[in-house]
C-alpha cells in the first residue's frame, strides 16, 4: 500500500511549519497549543529544512541547560531528515522507521515542499487489522470450527506483546 493511500494522509491536520529564524519559544507554545509533536522548518517556498520535535525539546534544549528564550529553531532543529514521498511504500517505511527509531515522516512532493507528515502510529494502525486477519484465519486453520475462543485469548495476548513492544520502542 502506497502512503497516499492511507486515510490519514489526506484527513490530517495541516502539517505546522515555521521559518528557520522563528523564537524556539514561540514554535513551542505552538506546538502546544495545538498538541502537535513537532514543527516542520521550511523556506519560504515551504521546502523541508528541518524538523523540531517535542524529543529536541528534552535532548537539545532542557538536557543541554539552553533557553529557548534565547534561541531559534534553526539552533536546535534536525537537519538530516528522512523524507518520502506519497508513492512510497508504507510497509518499507514503517521498518525504516522502527529500525532506525524515528517516529515522524515528512511527505514531501518532487520539489521537497511539505504536503503531509504521517507517524509511526499512522502506519501501525493500518497493519494491525490485517495482523490480527491473518491470525484469526491461521487460528482457525490449525484449530477447526471451534478455534473462535481460542483466537480471541491469542489476539489479546498478540496485543499485549505488541503494546509493550511499542512502548519498549520509546522508552
Amino acid at each position: 500500500m502506497r502512503i497516499k493511500d492511507r486515510p490519514e494522509f489526506t484527513s490530517k491536520p495541516r502539517v505546522l511549519t515555521m521559518p528557520p529564524e522563528a523564537p524556539l519559544r514561540e514554535a513551542i507554545a505552538e506546538m502546544c497549543r495545538r498538541r502537535y509533536g513537532s514543527v516542520v522548518v521550511v523556506d519560504p517556498d515551504q521546502k523541508l529544512l528541518g524538523v523540531f520535535t517535542e524529543r529536541d525539546v528534552m535532548t537539545r534544549v532542557v538536557n543541554e541547560g539552553l533557553d529557548p528564550e534565547t534561541l531559534t529553531l534553526k539552533d536546535v532543529m534536525t537537519s538530516e531528515v528522512r523524507v518520502a514521498r506519497a508513492e512510497d511504500n508504507l510497509i518499507d517505511w514503517l521498518r525504516i522507521m522502527s529500525n532506525e527509531r524515528f517516529r515522524r515522516l515528512p511527505i514531501v512532493d518532487d520539489e521537497g515542499r511539505v504536503i503531509s507528515m504521517m507517524t509511526q502510529g499512522d502506519f501501525v494502525s493500518y497493519t494491525w487489522p490485517e495482523l490480527m486477519s491473518r491470525l484469526s484465519t491461521s487460528v482457525q486453520a490449525a484449530m477447526g470450527k471451534g478455534g473462535a475462543l481460542l483466537t480471541v485469548a491469542a489476539g489479546i495476548g498478540l496485543y499485549t506483546l505488541l503494546v509493550i513492544i511499542v512502548v519498549g520502542l520509546f522508552t
